[in-house]
């Protein structure tokens, strides 16, 4: 069974963690220099975009191998064939959902995406018949897992980030002021919106939970608690759809939703990858970033909300 730290608050009731401020100073550090870079990205250029996402899904396949190792030890015999060509065929996903924007001469980064996605899809199999000993297929169960789990999610942020799911004559308009509009001509505030309410989410939670949790969320992860998780959620979707009301003055219904989907299912990764690292023994995916741990670690909100994000934007925004 887990072991739970309790303390008693001023009332006398049992509270599942005390707030403790070293530990919280350390997370909001590096919380504000991962906050910092992801700008960096999406506001800079989308060439600086693509190349952190590319990092990103670099760093999260070798953290999911690993883990999956751990779990699975068949997985630690796959040859190297397999373990880097499925993270190329991965990162195939991410060049062919980009758009026009992408250009090397007349050449588009999504065109060269599809066709090197192409090759692989049937080279991938023929190497993994020649250079395995005895294929298995529950490892290429595993990797195809890790293609929608981490793939597909990187693949659909640069979609978002390149106004593809709105518009397909993006560079034939103006950019408007920091708003919604602005989210529809070049895909700006759409990714800005998921990672503002993941990162308020998460800061909220742990400052709520550590204050007045007194109710485990679920035994995956011992030291959540309802309360601090639904406060979280609430703090977040507040403080976003504020902003667009009364800071930008803009219409606040996309922002509501989206902060919405994203707080939520961003708990569900969490939880997601938290259950990943009990199966594999581990407390840290890896050790990327103090009070964070690796890429999955702090990634992990992300992959699983930007899939239902990104339907959302293709359902209602067009």
């Amino acid at each position: 069974m887990p072991v739970r730290c309790y303390h008693l608050s001023s009332t006398g009731k049992k509270s599942l963690m005390a707030f403790n401020w070293p530990v919280f100073k350390t997370r909001a550090i590096s919380a504000f220099f991962f906050v910092v870079i992801m700008l960096l990205g999406l506001m800079t250029s989308h060439w600086l975009f693509l190349l952190l996402f590319s990092v990103i899904h670099w760093g999260c396949w070798v953290e999911y191998q690993s883990l999956m190792g751990k779990i699975q030890p068949d997985y630690r015999e796959i040859s190297p064939f397999h373990r880097y060509g499925v993270i190329i065929a991965g990162w195939c996903m991410l060049l062919f959902a980009s758009s026009d924007q992408w250009k090397i001469g007349n050449i588009s980064v999504s065109a060269i995406g599809f066709w090197l996605g192409l090759i692989l899809i049937f080279v991938l199999p023929m190497i993994e018949i020649l250079f395995s000993k005895t294929p298995d297929l529950k490892n290429v169960r595993t990797s195809a897992l890790g293609i929608v789990y981490i793939s597909l999610s990187c693949a659909l942020m640069v979609n978002i980030r390149s106004g593809a799911p709105w518009m397909s004559d993006i560079e034939n308009r103006l950019i408007q002021p920091l708003n919604v509009s602005t989210a529809r001509y070049t895909g700006f505030l759409v990714p800005l919106i998921i990672i503002g309410s993941i990162w308020i989410n998460d800061t909220m939670a742990y400052i709520v939970g550590s204050l007045i949790g007194k109710t485990p969320l679920t035994s995956i992860s011992p030291k959540k608690t309802w309360e601090g998780t639904i406060g979280g959620i609430l703090l977040s979707v507040t403080a976003i759809t504020l902003y667009a009301a009364f800071v930008i003055n803009s219409s606040w219904q996309h922002y509501l939703a989206i902060s919405s989907i994203a707080a939520i299912t961003g708990t569900f990764g969490d939880l997601l990858e938290s259950k990943l690292k009990r199966m594999a023994g581990v407390k840290d995916s890896g050790s990327l970033m103090p009070g964070h741990g690796g890429f999955m670690d702090r990634f992990d909100s992300l992959l699983l909300a930007t899939p239902f994000v990104w339907l959302y934007v293709q359902l209602f925004m067009k």
